[in-house]
């Protein structure tokens, strides 16, 4: 996309003002690092141009707070102090299981991912954001937690100008079609697999 031009115009009969707020279902995808914080990047973005932010986190620990939790929460209260910016919503849908699936009754996450994507589907269909960060979804979907025709159909047919970001590892194939713009992480290194673990500003 040389200069921000697209590459093509299709026929559709839209202007292009119009074609380009079209509202996006993204998907940050691949083994690489940087996909949350990618999503977390572009929800900083959506905040500054005065955003509604939901952000709907599926698999991190519900008692650990990230760096970008606190970082959205304090930018949403000022939101409500001073007008600036947007609202801002942090939901945590686990209970503390992740992507490794440690412990933890197997039954109790699965319920915990269908009531979070359930809360996901009432949201949207209320329209209540502009930004949805569903992070880590991309496992719930895998696992069979939740039924990924019925969350590939919501996310496409979704109602207004809602735009959505989707990250994890191993996005299901159809959520890929179906998105808009899809982002694949690789991995070239890390320093995890020489047995450095994470560190304090960097993985939170």
């Amino acid at each position: 996309m040389p200069q921000g031009k697209p590459l093509s115009v299709p026929d559709d009969g839209l202007t292009t003002a119009q074609r380009r707020h079209l509202p996006l279902l993204m998907v940050h995808t691949g083994d690489g690092k940087g996909k949350s914080t990618a999503a977390f990047g572009l929800a900083l973005r959506a905040w500054n141009q005065g955003w509604d932010v939901g952000v709907f986190q599926f698999v991190k620990s519900a008692t650990w707070r990230i760096g970008e939790q606190t970082v959205l929460e304090r930018l949403g209260a000022l939101h409500e102090e001073t007008g600036e910016g947007g609202p801002v919503s942090w939901h945590k849908m686990g209970a503390g299981w992740s992507w490794r699936r440690k412990s933890g009754d197997e039954t109790d996450h699965a319920a915990d991912a269908a009531e979070g994507w359930a809360e996901v589907r009432r949201a949207l269909a209320e329209e209540r954001h502009d930004l949805y960060v569903l992070d880590e979804f991309t496992y719930p979907m895998e696992w069979g937690w939740v039924d990924v025709d019925e969350v590939v159909e919501t996310l496409r047919d979704r109602p207004g100008r809602q735009y959505v970001v989707v990250t994890g590892r191993r996005a299901h194939p159809d959520l890929v079609e179906a998105a808009d713009l899809v982002t694949e992480m690789t991995k070239v290194k890390h320093q995890m697999d020489r047995g450095q673990k994470g560190q304090r500003g960097i993985e939170w």
